[in-house]
């Protein structure tokens, strides 16, 4: 068994319901409770000048205007939210989804199917958003400084976090709905007999 295969399995033996029950609250009270004060700081810092956060496409041309507009408290403000903030959150949505994934698509799919592995996408978003931290955050440390290569790659790790981290909730909407099917049509054989 490979090492993705062995990580999947795990992922799946923890995600027992209460597991991503539990996952699902964490979620929900991060978003209630920390994510709109995290919003507010954010929009604060960048004086209308956007994020890189949370732009799905932007230039390096972008990111060093954004840099710039933020003014030398901002860069640092920004580069602590980084740090901070932005290294729990990719933990709560990467456990909600994997959990919630592995555990409808357990329900939904047979346990042979290769959409049992679909609980790594989420992994795959949070490591895209971690580069994207660490690259947004030299960039804006170093600045006025230009930092070549990172500053072409961050829009790309930008743009690969929110494809598959929205790619990951579209899987467990998916599996959700794969999984009602096949708990409906389980139903309907029981009646049948």
């Amino acid at each position: 068994m490979s090492s993705v295969a062995r990580l999947s399995a795990r992922i799946h033996q923890v995600s027992t319901g209460r597991v991503a029950l539990a996952a699902l609250a964490g979620f929900l009270l991060f978003t209630a409770l920390i994510l709109p004060g995290q919003a507010a700081r954010a929009k604060a810092v960048a004086g209308g000048a956007g994020s890189p956060d949370l732009s799905f496409y932007y230039t390096p041309t972008d990111l060093y205007r954004m840099a710039e507009a933020y003014g030398e408290a901002g860069r640092a403000a920004y580069v602590h939210a980084r740090f901070t903030f932005d290294v729990v959150w990719p933990l709560v949505y990467t456990v909600f989804l994997s959990t919630g994934i592995s555990w409808v698509f357990r329900k939904g799919a047979g346990p042979d199917s290769h959409w049992q592995r679909a609980n790594l996408l989420p992994l795959a978003g949070a490591g895209a958003d971690f580069l994207e931290n660490v690259s947004a955050s030299a960039v804006m440390v170093r600045y006025p400084r230009t930092t070549p290569v990172v500053d072409v790659l961050t829009p790309i790790f930008t743009m690969a976090k929110w494809v598959l981290v929205n790619g990951s909730f579209v899987l467990l909407v998916a599996g959700v709905v794969a999984a009602t099917w096949q708990w409906r049509q389980g139903r309907a054989l029981r009646k049948a007999i």
